[in-house]
């Protein structure tokens, strides 16, 4: 149940960079988390990420071949009201928008019928050591321990005796996990973010990186992502059936991304 005052959500994206979104602000408080990454400005299509924070449109896969996908490395352009961007095995657009005063982020990807495509909202968001993550459960979870394609599969929200819903002080480890629902809460104080995925027909999750100082190797840095994700894995080409968006004969896949966000009075 949502409860306390409703903020009203604001984001601004970069499309000439990605279509990264740069700032996501709900009652005065900044969400997104950066990081300096001086080659985030100058990447070209098949660099590998340069992970400069933000929420990056990841498609179409997050982990594999190409590195968080093909859209995050190309400049976007302005068709009418939506933002576009042509890779070489799709084209896929973005119109955002408000509801209710939350954001609205509605998507098109236009492919051959039969291709097949994950893609996240590469959300890092900037958040104290008490912040939890709800998720309505007990929901079907699939950590992975390290950086392989296997996973384990649990209940959330511990997985292997790791409690994802929480954060706490870095701790040396780092861990990826898909959790098999829709909609996410992430409770910081008084504030909470709230973000959902719908596509009709299609399979959605959302997807967890929680980095407490465990990657990179070498200069290992803390950074947390909650990823609505279309799919329910971070790598297509380890997908079985079922596990990732298809194109039906139209040709086209819609889905729609609903951030809103609330704070105890």
């Amino acid at each position: 149940m949502v409860s306390g005052t409703r903020l009203p959500v604001s984001v601004a994206t970069d499309p000439g960079h990605g279509g990264r979104w740069t700032s996501l602000t709900a009652g005065g408080r900044e969400w997104l988390w950066q990081r300096d990454e001086p080659r985030r400005s100058r990447v070209v299509p098949g660099d590998v990420f340069a992970d400069a924070g933000g929420l990056e449109e990841c498609v179409p896969t997050v982990r594999g071949l190409p590195d968080h996908g093909d859209a995050w490395s190309r400049p976007w352009r302005r068709d009418g009201h939506r933002d576009a961007v042509d890779c070489p095995e799709f084209r896929l657009t973005r119109r955002l928008g408000t509801e209710g005063g939350g954001a609205v982020a509605d998507y098109t990807l236009t492919a051959e019928p039969g291709y097949r495509f994950v893609w996240a909202a590469h959300a890092l968001l900037d958040l104290s050591t008490d912040a939890r993550i709800g998720i309505e459960g007990p929901a079907v979870t699939r950590l992975y321990p390290d950086e392989g394609a296997r996973w384990v599969t649990g209940t959330w929200p511990c997985v292997s005796g790791i409690p994802l819903d929480r954060l706490g002080p870095d701790d040396g480890t780092a861990v990826g996990a898909v959790v098999l629902a829709p909609h996410v809460s992430v409770h910081d104080g008084q504030d909470t973010l709230h973000l959902s995925v719908e596509a009709s027909g299609q399979p959605v999750s959302i997807a967890l990186w929680r980095n407490l100082g465990g990657f990179p190797r070498g200069a290992p840095y803390r950074s947390v992502g909650v990823e609505p994700l279309l799919g329910r894995v971070f790598d297509r080409t380890a997908a079985h059936d079922g596990d990732t968006a298809v194109v039906p004969a139209s040709g086209e896949v819609a889905w729609r991304l609903t951030i809103t966000a609330n704070r105890r009075s």
